[in-house]
């Protein structure tokens, strides 16, 4: 258990440096566009082939069709309480998706390291090439967010501080899911975990990423979105 939540913690650590490059670097707001784009890239290949394609040759379409609503459906009401409190608070700053990001990362990355962690129950080890692919498409994901959330008004160490609780409960759920489903056996609950990590992250995709980038990021977006999935694609290929 203590192997799977460093390794789970290993992987969710590129939210801390990426918030901290946003927070420290001058990057302009169509740099951000950007590098939001690679992410966008990065983790739609992440969904695609490490979660959904896996989970359902794993588990067949009943998981994946379960996981996949229950991800999209858990952080879509809770990107609309989100919204619900920054109307409440008056925020002004347009396009403040920096919560429903951090939500995204969260409902992303439990699953996700649960997974992970639940890896090396086969005994083959944590594939290296797949949290190469994780972590690099934690930075632009931790970066923009770090962004947004400062123009919102909070505080860099209150911002440093919400990754860095995120990438230690991350490694929690590597740990509690190497333990569990250890327990219980993996088989029917892997396909759904990842399942729903991919609906999740789906959604928050759509919703907040790919609109925001597009807004910043101009006309190169594209680009840097096929860059971002070649790059996840081709690491997560490497056997």
């Amino acid at each position: 258990m203590l192997e799977a939540g460093l390794w789970g913690l290993a992987g969710a650590s590129t939210l801390v440096i990426g918030a901290w490059i946003g927070l420290t670097l001058p990057v302009s707001r169509r740099v951000v566009g950007l590098v939001m784009a690679f992410g966008v890239g990065a983790l739609t290949s992440a969904l695609a082939f490490d979660l959904t394609e896996e989970a359902f040759a794993i588990g067949g379409t009943l998981p994946v069709a379960a996981g996949l609503g229950a991800g999209a459906l858990t952080f879509y009401a809770g990107n609309q309480l989100l919204n619900q409190r920054r109307r409440g608070a008056q925020v002004s700053t347009p396009n403040g998706n920096g919560p429903a990001i951090v939500l995204g990362a969260l409902l992303d990355g439990i699953p996700e390291s649960i997974v992970l962690g639940s890896t090396l129950l086969a005994g083959a080890g944590v594939s290296v090439p797949f949290l190469a692919a994780v972590a690099i498409s934690n930075v632009p994901e931790a970066l923009t967010a770090a962004v947004d959330l400062r123009r919102e008004g909070h505080r860099p160490g209150w911002i440093v501080r919400v990754w860095v609780a995120v990438a230690l409960i991350s490694g929690l759920a590597a740990a509690l899911g190497y333990g569990l489903l250890g327990e219980m056996g993996g088989s029917m609950w892997v396909p759904l975990v990842q399942a729903f990590a991919a609906g999740a992250i789906l959604t928050m995709l759509v919703d907040t990423m790919i609109p925001e980038a597009f807004a910043d990021g101009g006309d190169r977006v594209g680009l840097a979105t096929v860059l971002g999935f070649a790059a996840a694609f081709f690491l997560t290929s490497i056997s």
